[in-house]
């Protein structure tokens, strides 16, 4: 038996199930049959053999084929031999049966003929807007604009002399908000929603008696906190991956662990145990959705569509098998809670390495996926690795953009698949057909290869039916989205997204040639790639063919050099990423790949590299995932937006309002760090790529945190109204009544007609313009202090969203306290009321001719608190009560706008009365 190392000597760590060596685990980190290796950086693994793609290319040459095929013979020849036959019945003694015989043939080779032509028709197509939905949605957008050119100049040329303070701030407010109305709808000209044909997909690429041409695919499951982040959500979406409807020997699923928490890697032991059983059950009745949490919870008829006989008994058996599960991972959540003061230790005395979050090494455990990796039906199970990057102290590790990088590298080492699926712990596949969805545009024969990813819309599990903060976000995934996908494509989101690893690693789409290597830039495999340079000619070499030679080894030299600081000192993934079609290089050292798989996690590998720059998750921003995409498309790359009928992924969502709010803080955060960096939309990527309305997109994305000034200024504007008696609107001519009344008929016209073309239900279009108010008055007026206060060098850090596996519990989300963000909210509810009250009895006291102007003011105060509705209702939260600070907050500001209405009305100027003066009987 192979003894354990201290960590303490070790600079890094290989963790791998693979023989000979065999080392004994401790009870919390095992697996019931228990093979765990710690050693240093010479340690065998199996890999898998290479792929490539170009077995299954199209050719423009080959469509045209193709066509002719379909016009001409292919459904002809049946019919003209038929008719032959009837035509010499009186010739052959037995025409009945020659014919019947014939009929039968003719239909067996008809049948063969439509799948050949139906493998090569096209596996998507793009499926335009109905012009009778989208044109009057066009023309309305027009009149808008037109009316609000008249409008803006009806505004500035008829100002309000006796309140000309409100005046000019209220006119200010209102061009801001209508430019950012205008940014935003532009990007609406072109929606077209795209549907796929799996079928012709598996037609082309899985033929009976062949080898599967479909490509592999790697996924990335991120967790940075096991605590935060149930054990038990995670273990569900890698069980969900792992019995995904797609071939097993062509998916790898890798788990990044950034807390190096024990409990994970031993919940991930557990989980590959249960996916022994869990994932053969899965494909013998084809049940949907396979994370067996979700499965075994929903209120449904199991038994629909269900006629094997051994359904319901297997069924119940699989459910009491999970329930044992859950226990077991409960129980290892429990023992987690109570840490040793020297650390958790392995049964052999040995420290477990990753006891200090901050300074460990990097580990890697293969779960799955080596030899004798099997189900209980003898079957093969997809790849699980557990991936922990190492840490040091003075390192910048990129929170989750870094830990994105580092599994690029470690899987390009691994597999080298040509695409990557990314999920978030939390985001579990609900459709196992999800793959073969992406699949149908990335292995397109004509488009594939100039597609950066394939985009799903998020859906979420767990929220109230009236979804009362947006959670679900509907708007911007089924509308914004949409129109995206008409221009370059959708943005990219952060998970549930299937990249082409081409784009990952910085390279521009295929019309420009990448430079590529003569000579391998992996010595182990200079004899394979040697081999082959050698069988091109067998003329002899003269003195300048020699010379040439000389120059192009030269050159290759310098491009390893430039390859090296692109990608980092690793030749095996240099050599990786330079194979187009993914797979691994011919004449890998397997002994090698385990080394090499720790050596690019190492925290000091992307020094001097051009990682988090120009190749990978972009660095610079919490929001990572608009960074990536935007600089993909700035490149020329296109993006597609996929919505199955089924939903692809689901996830969990904050339904706390306070969660709610410190969600968007942080993606409003992220959009002020990019407005303020190098790659701000509105001066990067100008190489004549990036389309304008892609760009315009982009901006919007960008610059929408700041829209919470004049937003907030003009929810204020009613109330300060209220108080003074005086209105930010004239007295109306009958031509200013007009343009008023066709601004708001148009207004209400634009969000009738964009519901219409895109299914979106009014609830949840009402839903969004209620949260956009909330939103904008609190998380990202912080946002935009915070992005203020890092140019001022002030750095703010975020934590990990708390997430629950029941949504019963949530934790404090940031460093921030998030009694913070109501009190903006708050005061403005309470202004507008108490303005409210005031207005009534100014009018009240001023008589009948007040009524008319009093009403003016109580409709946009009003506006205001019905969209902070919601926010009213979530003040009392799951603790039925409201916080103290918000109330003391609340009546202080109630108190200083009644003094401010009652004695020190700022915005106008004093009258003077009349002069008082004693002049006795004779006055």
């Amino acid at each position: 038996m192979l003894t354990l190392h201290s960590s303490a000597y070790l600079s890094s760590f290989i963790i791998t199930l693979n023989p000979p060596f065999l080392i004994k685990t401790p009870p919390f980190c095992s697996l019931r049959n228990p093979r765990f290796l710690v050693a240093m950086a010479m340690t065998s693994a199996s890999t898998t053999g290479s792929h490539s793609r170009n077995r299954f290319r199209f050719s423009d040459e080959e469509n045209g084929d193709y066509n002719q095929h379909i016009g001409g013979q292919a459904f002809s020849v049946a019919g003209s031999v038929a008719s032959g036959f009837e035509g010499q019945e009186a010739f052959y003694g037995n025409a009945d049966k020659r014919k019947e015989k014939r009929s039968l043939m003719s239909n067996d080779q008809g049948e063969d003929d439509y799948l050949l032509a139906e493998g090569r028709q096209p596996l998507w197509r793009k499926v335009p807007i109905a012009s009778s939905l989208i044109n009057p949605y066009r023309i309305v957008i027009i009149m808008r604009l037109v009316i609000l050119v008249f409008f803006f100049h009806l505004r500035i040329t008829t100002p309000v002399h006796d309140a000309l303070a409100l005046w000019i701030i209220s006119v200010v407010c209102e061009i801001w908000l209508a430019l950012s109305w205008i940014v935003d709808q532009l990007p609406k000209w072109f929606p077209i929603t795209r549907e796929t044909y799996l079928e012709r997909l598996s037609i082309r690429f899985e033929r009976e008696g062949e080898p599967n041409l479909l490509a592999p695919v790697d996924i990335f499951v991120t967790t940075a906190d096991p605590l935060k982040e149930p054990p038990i959500v995670t273990a569900n979406t890698v069980l969900s991956v792992l019995s995904v409807d797609y071939p097993v020997e062509k998916v790898s699923c890798y788990v990044s662990d950034d807390s190096a928490s024990m409990l994970l890697f031993d919940t991930l032991s557990e989980t590959a145990e249960f996916a022994r059983i869990w994932v053969p059950f899965c494909n013998k009745y084809n049940i949907e959705p396979r994370a067996p949490e979700f499965y075994f919870s929903e209120k449904l008829d199991y038994l629909k569509d269900k006629v094997h006989p051994t359904f319901v008994k297997d069924r119940r058996a699989m459910k009491r098998e999970y329930e044992e599960f859950k226990v077991k991972i409960n129980v290892l959540v429990a023992k987690a809670q109570k840490k040793p003061e020297e650390g958790w230790v392995m049964q052999d005395g040995n420290p477990w390495p990753g006891n200090n979050i901050d300074d460990h090494p990097g580990m890697i455990q293969v779960c799955l996926g080596s030899a004798g990796a099997l189900d209980k039906e003898g079957k093969a199970l997809p790849r699980l690795v557990y991936i922990s990057r190492e840490k040091r102290p003075g390192y910048q590790h990129h929170r989750k953009a870094g830990a994105m990088n580092a599994l690029v590298r470690v899987s390009a080492v691994l597999s080298n698949a040509p695409f990557a699926l990314n999920l978030d712990c939390d985001q579990y596949i609900n459709n196992s057909k999800v793959l073969r969805e992406a699949m149908c545009f990335l292995m397109d024969p004509q488009l594939g290869k100039k597609f950066c990813y394939v985009q799903f819309p998020r859906r979420f599990d767990g929220i109230d039916c009236n979804d009362r903060y947006a959670n679900h976000n509907t708007v911007f995934f089924d509308i914004n989205m949409k129109c995206l996908d008409g221009i370059q494509g959708p943005m990219y989101v952060g998970t549930g997204c299937v990249f082409n690893r081409q784009a990952l690693y910085g390279y521009e789409p295929p019309s420009e040639k990448r430079p590529k290597m003569k000579s391998c830039c992996w010595p182990s495999c200079c004899s394979s790639c040697s081999g082959d340079s050698q069988s091109t000619s067998d003329v002899e070499e003269s003195d300048q063919e020699l010379e040439d030679f000389d120059e192009e080894e030269e050159l290759s030299f310098m491009s390893l050099k430039n390859l090296e600081k692109r990608f980092g000192q690793s030749p095996v993934f240099i050599d990786s990423a330079l194979m187009e079609d993914g797979g691994l290089p011919k004449g890998t050292n397997t002994r090698l790949l385990i080394k090499e798989a720790v050596h690019v996690i190492s925290c000091d590998y992307e020094e001097k590299t051009e990682w988090g720059k120009e190749i990978g998750w972009l660095y610079g921003s919490v929001t990572e995932d608009i960074l990536t995409g935007f600089n993909m498309h700035c490149k020329g790359w296109k993006s597609v937006y996929c919505m199955p009928k089924k939903a692809a992924f689901k996830g969990s969502a904050p339904i706390n309002l306070s969660d709610r709010l410190h969600q968007v803080l942080k993606w409003a955060s992220g959009s002020t760090q990019i407005f303020f960096s190098g790659y701000c939309p509105l001066w990067y990527g100008y190489s004549g790529k990036l389309k304008c309305l892609q760009r315009l997109a982009y901006t919007n994305s960008i610059v929408y945190p700041f829209t919470s000034i004049p937003l907030l200024v003009y929810c204020t504007v009613p109330a300060v109204c209220l108080l003074t008696g005086k209105f930010i609107i004239p007295t109306l001519s009958n031509l200013a009544s007009i343009w008023l009344m066709a601004l708001f008929i148009s207004i209400i016209l634009t969000c009738v007609l964009e519901l219409r073309w895109s299914g979106v239900s009014i609830q949840d279009w009402w839903r969004n313009e209620q949260f956009w108010v909330i939103g904008g008055v609190s998380a990202h007026l912080f946002a935009v202090f915070q992005g203020l206060l890092k140019v001022a060098g002030v750095d703010t850090n975020f934590t990990v969203r708390a997430k629950s596996a029941n949504d019963t519990s949530f934790g404090q989300l940031y460093l921030f306290k998030w009694t913070t963000l109501f009190i903006p909210p708050t005061s403005l509810v309470i202004l507008n009321m108490v303005g409210i009250v005031a207005g009534i009895s100014d009018a009240i006291n001023n008589g009948y001719d007040s009524w008319g102007p009093f009403f003016g003011k109580l409709f946009f105060s009003l506006w205001v608190i019905v969209h902070l509705y919601p926010f009213l209702k979530g003040l009392m939260g799951r603790q039925n009560r409201t916080p103290t600070i918000v109330v003391l907050w609340s009546i202080l500001t109630a108190i200083i706008f009644s003094m401010i209405w009652v004695r020190l009305d700022i915005f106008l100027p004093k009258e003077r009365g009349p002069v008082l003066k004693q002049c006795g009987i004779k006055c």
